[in-house]
């Protein structure tokens, strides 16, 4: 029996150390192009990465899923990053990772469940849209225009302008990810991105080619306790904004992918408020260190699992890889193309935008299709904060209308005529009360039944009570026999 079980546990783990050198190989140019293309030193990305393998994946909230820098919270970090600068986002990181932990320990990580999936579909979207109006001046070598609708609008010009060489190197690498899908399975051990930014790399290397490339500081110089005084920041009221945000969708993103990562694997299911907590302790550990926030990502999480990961120690290991990367040879991350990584984020990025859930949403329920692309748009046209204000309203509208719903019955009794009102109304209804009552014959005696109603609220019965002096009889006196 011991025997026994010290073999199983010698298999359990050459499983795992297999899994996460492949988790590490398709984290690491993801962690650079995360980096990148929010704002930050390249070696930050990895230093997240690093954080959520050796630190969240101790904990036992998630035993496979991983975590690091997310391609979803990239357009909120640039945007904070030109607002509050590097040094900032460390605070908004930790106070975020801090909310997480406080959102754990009151167990609302279930409530993340309640979220409108056509809401999370629209946000993804949106951050889609927005990657790929970026990314694509990067791959021209080009500097983007600020704001999305900017970018959207100068995409024209853009030829023009276009550096052809980086334009090469990132179509190359945008056609080895997608084409690495339909090689030998024995050849797709190695991630896809990573083949196309190494050989984008190598080709860049050997032609001496003239493109911008990343720029390397070192991870000692890159990371940076925040001061005391950049805490001030917090006093603002847009920079509050950007960690409830920041606390939001990195939670939404991760339990998530912990729904979607317990569907690819039979082990032990997700606990959701330990793995909130897990996250926030993750991120107030990048916060202090001046790195990324992390969600959990979908990609590496399931390249874990298909990789034949067993327990915890893959997603632990795989941030051991990344930290002696950093260490080791940080140099190589000179002769990688900003193009080749912004090749990799493209495809990303449009791997984001669900164009089948929004046609399957269409010819079934018409009006979540409707919500997740005013969703999309909104992120677009807005910031990601705004747009997914406007979503979640957008379905709480929705809901109301569907929920609410008004029958008007006319039953003669005697000289009188009785108005029977049945179902359920909201403001959302009032048009079509309000219109079926007035349509009554004038001076006809009138009496209004609530009786039937299952729910009334305070805009409907105070119109009520208005058309029932318009008629010159006592107002209603309260919602009787209604719940």
């Amino acid at each position: 029996m011991a025997g026994g079980s010290r073999m199983a546990g010698a298999d359990t783990f050459r499983e795992d150390f297999g899994a996460s050198v492949v988790v590490a190989l398709v984290a690491l140019p993801l962690c650079v192009g995360v980096a990148v293309a929010s704002g930050v030193p390249a070696e930050l990305g990895i230093v997240t990465g690093v954080v959520g393998g050796l630190v969240t994946g101790w904990f036992r909230g998630s035993a496979l899923q991983v975590s690091g820098p997310a391609a979803g919270l990239t357009v909120l970090v640039y945007e904070a990053v030109q607002a509050h600068g590097v040094s900032g986002l460390g605070v908004l990181v930790l106070a975020a990772g801090l909310l997480q932990v406080g959102m754990g320990v009151l167990r609302l990580g279930r409530w993340f469940r309640a979220i409108s999936v056509a809401v999370v579909h629209g946000m993804l979207a949106g951050i889609g849209l927005v990657l790929i109006a970026s990314q694509v001046y990067a791959v021209g070598g080009v500097e983007a225009p600020g704001g999305t609708l900017e970018k959207l609008g100068a995409l024209p010009s853009l030829v023009a302008r276009a550096d052809w060489n980086a334009v090469a190197l990132g179509a190359g690498t945008i056609v080895l990810v997608v084409g690495w899908r339909r090689v030998p399975a024995r050849l797709r051990v190695v991630p896809g991105a990573l083949v196309g930014v190494a050989a984008a790399t190598a080709v860049c290397t050997v032609l001496r080619l003239p493109v911008e490339r990343v720029r390397v500081t070192g991870v000692l110089d890159a990371v940076g306790l925040p001061a005391w005084g950049e805490f001030g920041v917090l006093a603002s009221v847009g920079a509050c904004g950007t960690v409830v945000a920041l606390a939001l969708i990195a939670s939404a993103e991760t339990l998530f992918s912990a729904a979607a990562v317990d569907r690819m694997h039979d082990g032990p299911r997700t606990r959701y408020d330990r793995e909130l907590v897990a996250q926030g302790i993750g991120n107030a550990v990048c916060g202090l260190l001046g790195a990324l926030p992390m969600t959990a990502v979908i990609v590496r999480s399931a390249a874990n699992v298909e990789a034949g990961a067993r327990t915890r120690a893959s997603r632990i290991l795989h941030g051991g890889w990344l930290l002696l990367f950093a260490v080791a040879v940080p140099g190589m991350l000179e002769a990688v193309p900003l193009a080749a990584l912004a090749g990799v984020l493209l495809h990303a990025g449009w791997k984001l935008l669900p164009a089948k859930a929004v046609a399957a949403l269409w010819r079934t329920h018409r009006g979540e299709a409707v919500v997740l692309v005013a969703t999309a748009g909104a992120v677009v046209a807005t910031n990601l904060f705004e747009g997914v204000l406007v979503g979640l309203g957008l379905a709480v509208v929705k809901a109301a209308w569907e929920t609410s719903h008004v029958q008007i019955e006319e039953v003669w009794e005697g000289g009188e005529l009785r108005v029977q009102v049945l179902g359920s109304a909201s403001f959302l209804r009032l048009p079509k009360l309000l219109d079926a009552l007035e349509a009554l014959p004038p001076g006809q005696p009138v009496r209004l039944d609530l009786s039937g109603m299952g729910h009334l609220d305070h805009a409907c019965l105070t119109a009520l009570r208005g058309w029932e002096r318009g008629r010159g009889r006592a107002p209603l006196p309260g919602r009787e026999g209604v719940t």
